[in-house]
């Protein structure tokens, strides 16, 4: 079994975390890899804001306040010692392909030009890579929705209007129960057969 499968194998889902601070440079590090994801006409339109430390506290502050943190099932996730914020830019898309290699396309014409949204695809594929860079760096992550008080933290964080979130990844070193499973971790994984179509449908 070749390294990379075992970190596939190995990266969970993390639901309680330490407090013990990331290293200075592993985030950066795995940025760097996170870039080397697919990137159509290497636009890499993608950004992070990231909390570190008490700031960490401006984002739970407003999507999980104070009076309903009693019934969180997960209090621990709040100890994690950052909180990356992964932002798509559908604009740097645009004008990537308003370049002269690119204008004949006609997507630089704006976002409804495109037949799929390839700045939440690119971003994805980042964000995906930072999950692996996590386990491989012996950190444990966990990737949510913000479902509630997005307009609110745009505002505290002053994030441009025209970006789009794709979620928050709770970053840090796991606590003794950081794999807790989550309610749909008895799922069976779907098998190659149930996946592969091959020549045509």
């Amino acid at each position: 079994m070749s390294e990379f499968a075992d970190v596939v194998r190995r990266r969970r889902m993390t639901r309680s975390f330490s407090d013990r601070p990331i290293p200075a440079g592993v985030l950066e590090d795995m940025v760097r890899l996170a870039v080397r994801a697919p990137s159509a006409g290497k636009t890499q339109g993608w950004h992070l804001v990231v909390l570190e430390g008490e700031d960490t506290a401006r984002f739970w502050d407003i999507t999980l306040p104070p009076g309903r943190r009693q019934r969180f099932t997960w209090p621990a996730l709040l100890d994690a010692p950052a909180i990356l914020l992964p932002f798509a830019d559908p604009g740097a898309y645009v004008e990537r392909y308003s370049e002269p290699d690119k204008e004949a396309t006609g997507l630089g014409a704006g976002p409804d030009a495109w037949p799929a949204p390839y700045w939440t695809i690119d971003a994805s594929m980042s964000v995906m890579t930072l999950l692996l860079a996590a386990e491989d760096a012996g950190l444990g992550a966990l990737l949510f929705g913000v479902f509630k008080g997005e307009s609110e933290l745009r505002v505290e964080l002053g994030v441009p209007a025209q970006l789009e979130l794709l979620g928050a990844i709770a970053l840090g070193y796991a606590a003794d129960a950081g794999h807790t499973p989550g309610r749909s971790s008895g799922r069976a994984d779907r098998s190659p057969d149930q996946i592969i179509h091959r020549g045509g449908w």
